[in-house]
């Protein structure tokens, strides 16, 4: 027997969520597994078609999970589509470069540094591709705070190539919003710990 639902809250990273049912009661709980494997990502207030099982526990569970057919995505950007001033942001890469030369010449910038970021940001697009074939393949996820780590450190140019090129991560204005905030972070650190107020931390006299 199949039920009616809208699904109410749903936890990207770790692959579950809630379907509220159409004819009222508890919200059931649903796995990415019981979605089918043309269902698409989920998402909340989605319709669902289901049905029911007892899982290990005796609780109820959703199974064989389908999108209701009159149910429709709302306008505007996929979520895997980049954000349109998304191919934009990557004139930030040149700019960083712009900005390192001066620092260099101004203040010797270790020349370590610049494998540093190469290395972090080569990590970080691998980091980012293996994201994105786990959410296709509905396989266990990277949290978002290991990709803002990751990026913090050093690995953002790469972080921008792969949200661009990979179109992961691109259209979602929360983690963009954190993301922009590591670059931020990391550009002042280099600056500062490059110039004679920060030497000393990592050149002493």
């Amino acid at each position: 027997m199949r039920f009616d639902g809208r699904l109410k809250t749903w936890n990207d990273e770790r692959g579950f969520g809630f379907i509220e049912p159409a004819q009222g009661g508890d919200d059931i709980f649903v796995h990415i597994k019981a979605f089918g494997p043309r269902s698409g990502r989920p998402q909340v207030k989605q319709r669902l078609s289901f049905e029911i099982e007892l899982g290990p526990q005796g609780k109820k569970r959703a199974k064989n999970v389908l999108a209701a057919r009159t149910a429709r995505a709302p306008a505007g950007p996929r979520r895997d589509s980049p954000a349109q001033w998304g191919t934009a942001t990557l004139f930030v890469i040149p700019a960083f470069v712009i900005v390192y030369v001066v620092v260099s010449a101004l203040w010797r910038a270790p020349h370590v540094l610049a494998a540093l970021y190469a290395g972090a940001s080569g990590v970080t697009f691998i980091a980012y591709a293996v994201d994105k074939s786990a959410a296709e393949r509905r396989r266990w996820r990277t949290p978002e705070s290991t990709l803002h780590l990751l990026a913090l450190m050093g690995g953002w140019p790469g972080a921008l190539l792969a949200q661009q090129f990979l179109r992961h991560k691109s259209a979602k204005a929360e983690f963009r919003a954190v993301f922009w905030g590591t670059v931020i972070l990391n550009v002042g650190a280099f600056v500062v710990l490059c110039s004679p107020i920060g030497r000393p931390v990592w050149s002493p006299a």
